[in-house]
């Protein structure tokens, strides 16, 4: 029928061509372009043409042409193998010990190259005990390289010379129908990659298009699998879906489908907080928004922004049991960091990012004196100040805060010197009542329990400004 309709539509010249498992799909149906691919890319493919190889754009760069995208990357796949790529291209190098790739530079772009692999059958695979591949890098042909990719979408070839699509496994039509679609037995698949359950709700939210059913239903009972995947791949796959431009869905979707338990800590019951969850859900519309207007996003800022609700508790909790708010703060930083890496690997490098943002936040309600114009000096005052625009659009803290300081960073020496008189409320005098001096090493404490000494100073000593 399909046929039919594209024969009725196209003529003769626009058929699908059959060849074995494969369907070669002509430029005249998909109307992608080769002027679409990058130079560089183009280029790698020619060349290795030319040296008599086969040589194909692959994976999520033919899908996101298909779907009228621009690809982040263009991807080769070639039946070259890591050496003989090699010698084609003298501004290269060979990348990978489990499995070898090849990047190829021209000027300042890096195309990267990789050998057909094939499948390995489930009875020859090498698997730990709940079905994970250990052994994943032997090389293979075309048709073997396609089965062994995770959707079908994700499993076209792309010929820059003919403008063909060489599709294995209907990829072309799930794309054309919006379905997100596992090759072969989906269960097996998330068993030997759990990864790949996130990979879906991350490209369904990405991509707009839908589970399909038989690819979506195991994994409410294998999601548990997830506590085995190493943490630096884990992390990898969380970036990717917190940092794709739609990461409010992928939360979501990850929600709806019960796989967010686990990845942070305390994200799940967070999520059922109506101050938390409003919190996270705006930080990440807010990186989504920055991601769609080209602008920069931090890693760091995201991460501290999914944690601050548990510091918050921690520091919380602490004070209650008589810490000092300063050291409580410190020490409530560094469980919470501590508890996640257990989890998930957030890199060390994140941290004075993530421990400066969250410092910040108590000397923002301190509007007093020089302290206002010591903290706009601060390197981090940016991300502190937007990550206390966040606080108070999610009701945590009084909107009026966040409006100060936006008026006062941007406003004249004049104004601001006004705005810091106007935050200084007098002064009631209170009378004292004499007091026997202390022995010596005790602590004066007025009525209400209070130190004495904890004056401006010791806000100073507690939440230093430099």
């Amino acid at each position: 029928m399909i046929k039919r309709f594209f024969k009725h539509m196209f003529g003769k010249a626009a058929q699908i061509q059959i060849i074995g498992r494969c369907h070669i799909i002509p430029f005249e149906l998909h109307s992608v372009s080769r002027e679409g691919i990058s130079p560089a890319a183009r280029r790698v493919a020619e060349e290795l043409q030319a040296a008599g190889f086969q040589a194909f754009v692959v994976g999520g760069a033919v899908r996101d042409l298909l779907l009228n995208r621009y690809p982040k990357d263009f991807d080769i796949a070639t039946n070259a193998t890591p050496e003989a790529v090699r010698k084609v291209f003298r501004r290269s190098r060979i990348i990978g010990r489990r499995f070898r790739l090849v990047h190829v530079m021209f000027g300042s772009d890096t195309v990267e190259v990789s050998t057909f692999r094939r499948a390995i059958e489930h009875d020859e695979a090498e698997t730990d005990e709940h079905g994970r591949l250990l052994r994943d890098n032997e090389f293979g042909d075309q048709e073997q390289d396609a089965a062994r990719r995770d959707f079908t979408a994700n499993a076209m070839f792309y010929d820059p010379t003919t403008q063909a699509i060489y599709d294995y496994h209907h990829g072309y039509e799930d794309i054309r129908a919006n379905t997100l679609r596992m090759i072969g037995d989906p269960a097996v698949r998330y068993r030997e990659d759990p990864v790949r359950m996130l990979r879906a709700v991350r490209l369904s939210a990405k991509l707009g298009m839908q589970i399909e059913a038989a690819t979506a239903a195991p994994i409410s009972q294998l999601k548990d699998l997830l506590v085995n995947v190493p943490e630096a791949r884990l992390l990898d796959e969380m970036l990717k879906l917190l940092l794709s431009g739609h990461a409010y869905e992928c939360v979501k979707k990850l929600r709806s489908m019960n796989l967010h338990h686990g990845l942070l800590p305390m994200l799940d019951v967070i999520l059922e907080q109506p101050m938390g969850e409003k919190f996270v859900m705006l930080a990440l519309q807010n990186t989504d928004k920055r991601i769609s207007e080209d602008k920069p996003v931090s890693p760091a800022f995201l991460f501290a922004a999914l944690l601050w609700h548990e510091v918050l508790a921690v520091w919380t909790a602490r004070q209650q049991k008589g810490e000092r708010p300063v050291a409580a703060l410190h020490e409530a930083m560094n469980e919470v960091l501590e508890r996640q890496r257990a989890q998930l690997a957030i890199p060390r490098r994140y941290d004075t990012v993530m421990k400066e943002i969250w410092l910040l936040q108590p000397r923002f309600t301190q509007r007093s004196g020089q302290r206002p114009l010591r903290l706009l000096a601060q390197e981090r005052f940016r991300g502190a100040y937007d990550f206390l625009l966040l606080r108070c659009e999610s009701g945590e803290i009084d909107m009026q805060l966040g409006a100060w300081w936006t008026e006062f960073q941007d406003t004249s020496e004049e104004r601001r010197t006004e705005m810091l008189q106007i935050d200084e409320a007098p002064k009631k005098p209170r009378r004292r009542k004499k007091k026997a001096a202390p022995a010596s090493g005790d602590v004066q404490v007025n009525e209400t329990g209070q130190d004495e000494t904890k004056s401006d100073e010791y806000m100073q000593a507690e939440f230093p400004s430099d």
